[in-house]
């Protein structure tokens, strides 16, 4: 069995494949806890991709028998990086487009990964990847609103947003969510413009709040950057 680690800014995320088949998957309240599943768990191979903690250090707890390796952009790739900066690229970018090859090989794939900050992600149908798009995710925006203002207040989450708020909050809770959507919808759009063929991959833990809400036809991968990081491993393991 091979395991995949994704430690994101917000999350870890730990999966089991057996060949290109997901066998389990675990989530982690804390570095301590992955450091200890990966002593406590014996496996083939092992790859890791954080930006927040080291990678090596990671690496380091675990207890692999034929390789551990961590993923950068210098890490043979299954995609050719056509990013003007690769040094500056994040891991957790390169491991979504990998999943998009996963997922849609040959053909044009924009991934939307909506989480801390939502990325945008294009691969072409030769597996170039192009770069993309970041912006605020959800939580950012509400943050940054009560940072940069005197008098609007944090707001929290509502799944269920009308149009047109009638308090300080619902306007928040309406500016954030609606804005959110219109500008994934207007993304696609412009992305579609360009290329008329695409698939639109929607993974990511703010996810499940625009799967269905979102005009375009779109496929939710919510394991897309475990299915990324597997492809990679094993490319390199191969």
């Amino acid at each position: 069995m091979n395991a995949v680690i994704d430690a994101g800014n917000t999350r870890a995320k730990a999966g089991i494949f057996s060949g290109r088949e997901l066998k389990e998957k675990f989530a982690f309240d804390s570095i301590d806890q992955l450091k200890d599943f990966l002593t406590k768990n014996t496996f083939d191979n092992v790859l890791i991709s954080s930006v927040g903690i080291s990678a090596i250090e990671l690496a380091e707890s675990a207890n692999v028998i034929d390789m551990s390796i961590t993923l950068s952009h210098v890490l043979p790739l299954p995609i050719k990086i056509l990013y003007a900066t690769p040094h500056t690229l994040g891991v957790d970018r390169i491991a979504a487009a990998c999943g998009a090859i996963e997922l849609f090989p040959e053909q044009n794939t924009l991934v939307i990964d909506a989480g801390t900050c939502i990325n945008y992600e294009f691969v072409d149908a030769q597996s170039n990847y192009h770069g993309g798009a970041i912006s605020p995710g959800i939580e950012m925006r509400f943050k940054a609103m009560n940072t940069f203002t005197a008098r609007l207040p944090l707001v929290s989450l509502n799944k269920e947003v009308d149009l047109i708020g009638n308090s300080t909050e619902s306007c928040i809770q309406s500016g954030v969510m609606n804005g959110v959507l219109g500008e994934i919808d207007g993304m696609i759009q412009r992305y579609k413009e360009k290329y008329p063929e695409l698939n639109v991959v929607l993974c990511g833990g703010d996810a499940p709040l625009f799967e269905n809400r979102l005009k375009p036809t779109i496929f939710a991968a919510p394991d897309l950057v475990l299915m990324g990081l597997n492809r990679i491993l094993r490319y390199n393991a191969s």
